[in-house]
């Protein structure tokens, strides 16, 4: 018997409105908390996209506008920081 491969790897879309924004950028334990890895896109009316390939588990995230970190206003869930703040938190 061959064991299967149960991970499956998933698309996930991340969207943000900002619409006075420059520049958005996705951190979290999925990229290092590395911004600059994971730029979004701006598109009509302010809103911002990029899609990840990811694993099944559980991720916590930000988005980061002009250089300030934000909670996604739609996540499900968060967790707290040791900075007295809230990260967004996705299960795949």
């Amino acid at each position: 018997m061959i064991p299967r491969n149960t991970t499956q790897s998933r698309k996930i879309e991340f969207r943000f409105n900002a619409p006075d924004a420059k520049s958005v950028g996705l951190a979290g334990t999925f990229n290092g908390w590395d911004a600059a890895r994971a730029p979004l896109q701006k598109q009509t009316g302010g809103r911002w996209s990029t899609t990840l390939t990811l694993e099944p588990g559980r991720y916590e995230y930000r988005f980061v506008a002009d250089g300030r970190w934000l909670t996604d206003p739609n996540a499900k869930e968060t967790a707290p920081t040791p900075y007295g703040e809230r990260n967004s938190v996705l299960v795949v």
